[in-house]
């Protein structure tokens, strides 16, 4: 299309046309943006998820001299990150301590917090991911984003409120992108 094309939808736009660019790079640019918010939204809120199942095992293992292992038995103590549902913690619990000590923090609401947290993000991640009702699990990862940031202010987490913050302005990024978004189910939601 031609520039003049561009100029002239861009005025009948801010105009209150129909806001549809003629401009094929810019809607393509648009699709683009949204793909890749849905991306990293959904696989940063998956991965958040099952990092809640990772704890770590203590290993022994042998100690190599010259790239064989010691005649000795010598051996060296280590770690070895896995993931279980017995690891399973939806608030760490150096956190969970400091929550509990809040006098503002819903007592009877903690544990059911740490319970549902993982879940959820694994849910709302693949939901986002998926592009299933895509606008609603937007909004519901917002939610549990404000909620999570409500629980860090109590406890001066200031850093974490930070990178909370700038979730929140992709979620919302994505939201105001939302009718680029291409491939999806129950698009209207």
């Amino acid at each position: 299309m031609s520039k003049e094309c561009c100029s002239e939808t861009a005025k009948e736009s801010s105009a209150g046309s129909s806001g549809e660019s003629c401009c094929p790079t810019n809607t393509l640019a648009l699709v683009y943006g949204s793909l890749l918010l849905r991306l990293w939204l959904g696989v940063r809120a998956i991965q958040t998820g099952v990092e809640k199942f990772s704890g770590t095992k203590a290993a022994d293992q042998i100690v190599s001299v010259d790239g064989k292992p010691n005649e000795y038995g010598l051996t060296a103590g280590g770690s070895i990150k896995q993931y279980a549902l017995e690891n399973y913690h939806g608030v760490p619990a150096a956190l969970m301590k400091k929550f509990e000590a809040e006098p503002l923090m819903m007592k009877f609401a903690l544990p059911l917090y740490d319970k549902v947290l993982g879940p959820a993000l694994i849910i709302l991640g693949l939901t986002i991911l998926l592009g299933l009702a895509y606008r609603s699990s937007l909004f519901l990862l917002g939610l549990l984003y404000i909620s999570l940031t409500w629980g860090l202010i109590l406890i001066k987490q200031d850093d974490g409120v930070s990178w909370l913050g700038v979730h929140m302005i992709l979620i919302v990024m994505a939201l105001a992108l939302a009718g680029h978004n291409r491939l999806a189910i129950l698009k209207k939601w």
